[in-house]
């Protein structure tokens, strides 16, 4: 009807969905991705890195210590498989993450938790954020939310860092044993490609614009035609992570372009490979306070 993102058609939560049972949140798994090797860290200062200049800026260390109890108030999220690669795809997309390392985070919950009843619609402002508090009162451990950005449809939790019994982590996209025919394929084609470029177009100097080698188009075409085969919300976030530069080799780009791929349409091997993974028990020392992701 308009051009308004705020005006567009919503999805809303499939009634069959097991996470609307308040008896089966702390039951189901939940997932989520994060540059952080030890997400949820121990104990969050969001404060810790802030030069004393920044401070100064802030106001001195009475506002940055008000500044940081509000991102300790915080929620964190969790959510279905899908909603956490949507999220690495768009953390590379539009939050700068392209070339970070990401894991993988299988999340178990407290058996005990209490669940606030019913869902709500999203409750993230225009950077993600949820604090706590508002959406749940005390005793409550976790709220359930219809999530429009990511898996849009599914639940996702906001909750506590107390509220998590355990995890386990896996670096993402995972390493490939052998190379699979698209990569070798693809490795083929970037090395014999010319990575000079042509000369700039446009008859005016300020105007002129620098093209692309040949190497960059065909690693953009080699990327287009994965990115036909997903589904079509995670097309041109796959797109933006499969970007791809002169500097890059292109036997790495291939391999984490495919495992990327992977990620989405094979599913199976990446949580058989969460399944060999180590519990991480965050139940003792629960003194750690919520975490901005």
């Amino acid at each position: 009807m308009t051009c308004e993102a705020e005006a567009a058609p919503r999805v809303t939560v499939d009634p069959h969905d097991l996470a609307l049972s308040d008896s089966n949140v702390a039951q189901l798994n939940w997932y989520h991705t994060s540059t952080q090797p030890d997400w949820p860290t121990p104990y969050f200062d969001p404060a810790a890195e802030l030069t004393q200049e920044t401070r100064q800026r802030m106001g001195g260390d009475s506002h940055v210590i008000r500044w940081a109890e509000r991102q300790r108030a915080k929620a964190l999220h969790v959510g279905t498989y899908e909603a956490a690669i949507h999220n690495m795809l768009r953390r590379i997309d539009d939050q700068g993450d392209r070339g970070a390392q990401f894991y993988l985070y299988r999340v178990r919950l407290v058996p005990t938790l209490s669940v606030r009843k019913g869902w709500l619609i999203d409750p993230s402002n225009f950077v993600g954020d949820v604090v706590l508090n508002e959406v749940c009162s005390p005793g409550t451990d976790v709220a359930r939310y219809l999530n429009y950005h990511e898996d849009p449809g599914a639940l996702s939790l906001a909750l506590g860092r107390t509220a998590i019994d355990s995890t386990q982590r896996v670096a993402i996209p995972l390493p490939s044993k052998e190379k699979p025919p698209w990569v070798v394929e693809a490795i083929g084609e970037l090395d014999s490609a010319s990575v000079i470029a042509p000369a700039p177009t446009g008859s005016r100097p300020l105007g002129r614009r620098r093209m692309p080698s040949p190497r960059t188009n065909r690693a953009r075409e080699l990327a287009a035609s994965l990115a036909r085969g997903l589904p079509v919300n995670l097309r041109w976030q796959f797109e933006s992570a499969a970007a791809f530069g002169d500097d890059l080799v292109p036997a790495d780009w291939a391999c984490y372009v495919r495992g990327v791929v992977d990620l989405i349409l094979d599913p199976a091997r990446v949580l058989g490979a969460l399944d060999g993974q180590l519990l991480r028990q965050l139940r003792a020392g629960q003194s750690g306070s919520g975490e901005h992701i």
